[in-house]
């Protein structure tokens, strides 16, 4: 146990679905198997995300200030305690029918509103925090639990989400945001932008540099000779022209700049969209390139999210974010905040498992380098 990696876990937004998912994940003894696991956030949150989640009342909540007093031992969840929260301000979305047989709308509104700030802040700091625990040294590597981007910027916090917090406070300059579910893997060229300035972004140097980025993210998952697939932008990878250059002016040159360097792209040309995830889940390529957010969002959660429209409950919400090109290894949970159904001991864990399991991956790959 002692020679497994720590992993720092951020609770996520107090309003969301992270601690009772963070729960969820650490009430399992194969948790402790492969890492020992560190909960940064608040510990009152977790104290009252054991009272909703079903079978956790045997388990207790150890808050701790130094990373050398947490005991990783199963059954004892360890929290890196910020001590940031106000129980008494934070309100779910579940609760707001009940305050409003209780509140008038203006006071209702003014509540939740100083919830979301509060929640908002809380969440960036503990981001913030399991950062320079990473950079420190004190941790191996971090998972993140989701937060919300409107709470955060409403605390006064301007960033598009958590890969431009860890670029910032890295001080990473090349960075790219890898998507994966079992062996999908895309990395994206542009993320949280407009779907017109995606485009304005697909750039000879930009998507070169997501190629290797691609290539050094598999290695550093063990991965010894990646194969790497590159979509095009445009129907048809622009049909010669016919729909669009940027396959012509940017991508291909790319590519070939790539293959130059030793880079392994089977098909030496970029992919139509249409077709490159059918490949790649049929093993041609052990990652893919793709242009924009939707363009690799969308087939990684049409594979990773499953709902049972009978039940009407989803069934697994699965996959994971991995930002490469960092000093640290950050891993996240693929979904939503889940705030129409958080703080009911109903949300699915699994995600979260995922991501921690790519982070001991990561880990794992980066001690064996540092052993050669």
């Amino acid at each position: 146990m002692n020679n497994l990696p720590i992993l720092g876990i951020t609770m996520g937004d107090p309003s969301g679905n992270g601690p009772e998912i963070s729960v969820k994940a650490l009430m399992d003894p194969k948790t402790y198997e492969k890492c020992r696991p560190l909960i940064v956030g608040d510990a009152s949150a977790m104290e009252e995300a054991l009272k909703v989640v079903p079978g956790a009342q045997a388990f207790r909540i150890h808050a701790i200030h130094d990373v050398k007093d947490a005991q990783f031992n199963c059954g004892v969840i360890d929290v890196y305690d910020m001590g940031l929260l106000d129980l008494k301000k934070r309100h779910f979305r579940k609760d707001r029918a009940a305050l409003a047989e209780k509140m008038d709308p203006e006071a209702l509104e003014a509540a939740y509103d100083e919830s979301e700030k509060m929640c908002g802040d809380c969440a960036f700091q503990y981001v913030k925090k399991v950062i320079e625990l990473a950079m420190a040294g004190e941790i191996e590597g971090t998972v993140t639990n989701a937060l919300n981007k409107d709470h955060i910027n409403k605390a006064g916090h301007h960033y598009s989400g958590h890969t431009e917090i860890y670029a910032d406070f890295t001080h990473t300059k090349k960075y790219a945001m890898m998507l994966a579910h079992e062996d999908l893997r895309v990395v994206h060229v542009s993320t949280h932008v407009s779907l017109r300035e995606a485009c304005d972004r697909v750039k000879k140097d930009r998507v070169l540099e997501c190629i290797r980025i691609a290539d050094a993210g598999c290695r550093a998952l063990g991965i010894k000779n990646p194969k790497i697939g590159v979509a095009g932008l445009n129907p048809h990878c622009g049909e010669k022209g016919m729909f669009g250059r940027e396959e012509i002016d940017e991508i291909q040159p790319a590519i070939d700049a790539a293959m130059a360097e030793g880079i392994n792209i089977p098909e030496k040309a970029p992919t139509p969209p249409d077709t490159v995830f059918s490949k790649a889940l049929g093993g041609w390529y052990d990652i893919v390139v793709v242009m924009y957010h939707d363009q690799g969002h969308i087939p990684l959660k049409l594979k990773g999210f499953v709902y049972n429209k009978e039940l009407k409950r989803w069934d697994a919400v699965a996959g994971i974010n991995v930002t490469l090109g960092l000093p640290i290894i950050r891993a996240s949970v693929d979904h939503g905040t889940g705030e129409d159904i958080a703080g009911m001991g109903i949300c699915s864990e699994l995600s979260l498992v995922n991501a921690i399991d790519y982070a001991v991956c990561m880990a794992n790959a980066k001690r064996e380098e540092a052993a050669q």
